[in-house]
């Protein structure tokens, strides 16, 4: 399984491009916060999942119907679910529910109030977490949409030798080279970050000291 995700990722980058690997999230502050707080709330998010006992809040309690209702389906059919499910939220800009321009929700927050793109993405790759996809499977994906002219975040699952996108604008789950208009800028799970890099696909190392800020990754629309 994590065999395959490597190899997935080896030989097919995502959206084509070049990759730049860091093994550290410095400079991610918001998926820092994010991955930190999931440290800290994980456990109560997977005995919920495990036990209806151990679900104390509604909150957890829509968890486990989510993570449920993809657990009892193939592997391959759990992306669809989990992508479906965490779409019925209405799409509220970080402005609206936190008043300032730039904030990444823990599951938690976006189960109680919502949020943007990438919010779907971090709950969705939790979600995924919880139903047997490992982290070297799944990445949240900063891009620009060259069509519609602005700052997106998909999460992309690296599966079956393809690398497939789950989206908030769709719920449909595609291979990512449906994607011609998806330019990633970097994409990151709980542990590394990858810059992407237009041109032939390739995967290099990050040099020491390489460093990339979130804050300037894109401008999402207003």
């Amino acid at each position: 399984m994590i065999q395959a995700a490597k190899q997935a990722e080896a030989e097919n980058t995502l959206f084509g491009t070049v990759e730049i690997r860091s093994d550290s999230l410095k400079g991610l502050q918001q998926w820092q916060r994010v991955v930190g707080a999931m440290r800290t709330a994980g456990p109560a998010f997977n005995n919920c999942a495990k036990s209806a006992g151990a679900c104390t809040t509604s909150m957890l309690k829509r968890w486990r119907e989510i993570v449920l209702a993809a657990k009892a389906l193939p592997r391959g059919d759990r992306l669809r679910s989990v992508n479906s499910s965490f779409n019925r939220w209405p799409y509220k800009l970080d402005m609206e529910v936190y008043g300032v321009r730039e904030y990444w929700a823990t599951p938690k927050e976006f189960i109680i109030r919502s949020g943007d793109c990438e919010d779907y993405s971090i709950a969705k790759y939790y979600a995924l977490r919880n139903v047997g996809f490992s982290k070297d499977e799944l990445r949240i994906v900063a891009l620009r949409d060259t069509i519609r002219g602005f700052g997106h975040a998909v999460m992309a699952a690296y599966v079956g030798g393809d690398i497939l996108i789950l989206d908030n604008t769709s719920q449909l789950v595609l291979p990512h080279s449906k994607y011609g208009h998806y330019v990633p800028q970097v994409s990151m799970n709980e542990t590394s970050r990858w810059a992407h890099v237009p041109g032939k696909q390739r995967q290099l190392k990050a040099p020491s000291g390489f460093a990339l800020s979130a804050s300037t990754l894109f401008q999402k629309r207003q």
